[in-house]
């Protein structure tokens, strides 16, 4: 078991969870294009498992769902800042490629429901900073 991973994957769940949460409102479009990212792009990233031997790129779609189900839409920004801060404290993580799989993940799901709105532009704007800030 990769606790590292495990950590990597669940603050990534957080931060995507923001984007979709940004305008107080998770739809099933944004859930959807962020299982398919994870399909696409997280699996490939490296070889970690979770504690069950599953590949720890589930926990992003574990914590995204959890945070969904129990309503924790209104606390999208402090989700950001968990991941600026777990980002500090693990920069060897995240070196160019995984940022731009990061940003692409967060573009996709804004735009998974009709295009950005004004609250996801927000949210997009803080996230960019942090990955090229």
């Amino acid at each position: 078991m990769d606790l590292i991973g495990n950590k990597f994957y669940q603050n990534l769940g957080k931060l995507f969870f923001a984007v979709a949460a940004s305008d107080k409102v998770v739809r099933d479009e944004e859930f959807a294009s962020l299982k398919k990212t994870v399909t696409n792009h997280w699996m490939e990233i490296d070889d970690s498992e979770d504690e069950f031997g599953n590949d720890a790129a589930y926990q992003i779609e574990i914590v995204f769902d959890f945070l969904h189900a129990s309503a924790f839409e209104a606390h999208a920004n402090d989700f950001v800042g968990d991941f600026e801060t777990f980002k500090k404290e693990n920069e060897e993580l995240f070196p160019p490629k995984v940022e731009r799989i990061i940003w692409r993940t967060c573009l996709a799901i804004a735009d998974a429901f009709y295009g950005r709105n004004s609250a996801e532009k927000e949210m997009l704007a803080k996230i960019k900073n942090l990955l090229l800030g």
